[in-house]
C-alpha cells in the first residue's frame, strides 16, 4: 500500500514567500492568480483564515503542524494570501479582496451597462464603481507606510469626481450617434477613470516611494520610480481586465434587445448582461492580473540618483532591485 506523507517528513525549506509556480512565465503567473482571484475564497470562515495563518505563520518560524502535507501547506498559503496584505500582514478588507473581483465587478459593471441612458443612472453606478474601485485600490497599495484618513478622503473625491465627471462628458458626446456605439460608454469611462483613480489612490507611493529590496529580500530604501512603473503597470493590467467584459456583451446585448424573448421580458435584460459580464471575468480578472510579475524589477541604473548613490554604496553588487507592485 502506497504510504501517505506524514506532516513530520514535511520539509521545512519549501519557499513560501514565493508563489508555488514559477514567476517568470505567463503560465506560471496565470495559475498563481486563478487561485488567488477565486471567488469561492470569500466564502472562507475567519475560522479558516486564521488556521491557514497560524499554518503559514507557524511554518515560517520551522514549526510544521502535526499531520500537514505539502499540499495543504499550498493551500493553506493561497488561503493566506488571498486575505492578508503581503506588505502590512493585515487581514484585507472583503470587498478588497482580489477573491471579490469577479462577483464584485460582474454586479456593477453589468448595471453600469444596462443602466447608461440617463444621467443619474451614469452618476450612480459610476459613483459605486469608483467608490469599488477606491477600497480596491487601497486594499491592494504596495509598501507598508500607512496613509492618514485625510489622504484617503483626498483622493477618494478626487478619483470619483473625475471618473463620473469623465463619463457624463462622454454620455453628452454620444448623445447623437448609434445606439451600439452608446453601449461602449461605460467601458471609456472605466478605461479614464482607472488612469485617475489608481495614481490617486496611491498617492503617497508616487511621493514617498515604495520599499525596494534586492533578490534576498533585503530592503535597500524606498523609490518613487519604482512606485511610477508599479502603478502604471497596474493601470494597464486594470483595463485590460475590464475589456473583455465590457467590449463583447454590447455586441451580444444589441443583438439580444432586438429578439423577441427580451421584447416580452425587458426585466431579464440586466441579469443577463450580468451573467455575460461575470462569465468574461473569470478568465480576464487572472490572465490580466498575470501580464507583469507581482514581485516586479527595475535596473538600478533606472532609480533615483541618490538612492543609486546609496546602494552602490552599501551594496556594490546590486544591478536589479525588487518591489511589490500591488495589484
Amino acid at each position: 500500500m502506497k504510504k501517505i506523507k506524514m506532516a513530520a517528513e514535511l520539509s521545512t525549506s519549501i519557499n513560501i514567500k514565493e508563489p508555488r509556480w514559477d514567476q517568470s512565465t505567463f503560465v506560471g503567473r496565470a495559475k498563481h492568480f486563478f487561485t488567488v482571484t477565486d471567488p469561492r475564497n470569500i466564502l472562507l470562515t475567519n475560522e479558516q483564515l486564521a488556521h491557514a495563518h497560524k499554518i503559514i505563520t507557524d511554518y515560517r518560524e520551522g514549526i510544521v503542524s502535526p499531520g500537514l502535507t505539502e499540499d495543504e501547506l499550498w493551500r493553506a498559503k493561497y488561503v493566506f494570501d488571498s486575505a492578508f496584505h503581503p506588505d502590512t500582514g493585515e487581514k484585507m478588507i472583503l470587498i478588497g479582496r482580489m477573491s471579490a473581483q469577479v462577483p464584485m465587478n460582474m454586479t456593477i459593471t453589468g448595471c453600469m451597462m444596462t443602466f447608461y441612458k440617463t444621467t443619474p443612472a451614469v452618476l450612480f453606478w459610476q459613483w459605486i464603481n469608483q467608490s469599488f474601485n477606491a477600497i480596491v485600490n487601497y486594499t491592494n497599495r504596495s509598501g507598508d507606510a500607512p496613509i492618514t484618513v485625510g489622504q484617503l478622503g483626498t483622493a477618494y473625491v478626487s478619483a470619483t469626481t473625475g471618473a463620473v465627471a469623465t463619463a457624463l462628458g462622454l454620455n453628452a458626446l454620444t448623445k447623437h450617434v448609434s445606439p451600439l456605439i452608446g453601449r461602449f460608454v461605460p467601458f471609456a469611462a472605466v478605461a479614464a477613470a482607472n488612469c485617475i483613480n489608481i495614481p490617486l489612490m496611491r498617492q503617497r507611493e508616487l511621493q514617498h516611494g515604495i520599499p525596494i529590496t534586492d533578490e534576498n529580500d533585503n530592503r535597500l530604501g524606498e523609490s518613487s520610480k519604482a512606485a511610477q512603473q508599479a502603478i502604471s503597470q497596474v493601470v494597464v493590467s486594470r483595463i485590460l481586465m475590464a475589456s473583455p467584459g465590457m467590449a463583447i456583451p454590447p455586441f451580444l446585448m444589441n443583438h439580444l434587445e432586438k429578439k423577441a424573448f427580451l421584447r416580452r421580458f425587458p426585466w431579464m435584460s440586466a441579469p443577463i448582461q450580468v451573467g455575460l459580464v461575470g462569465f468574461c471575468l473569470v478568465f480576464a480578472t487572472p490572465l490580466c492580473c498575470a501580464l507583469f510579475p507581482q514581485k516586479s524589477s527595475m535596473s538600478v541604473s533606472r532609480l533615483e540618483p541618490e538612492l543609486q548613490e546609496k546602494i552602490r554604496a552599501s551594496h556594490p553588487g546590486v544591478e536589479r532591485v525588487y518591489f511589490n507592485k500591488g495589484l
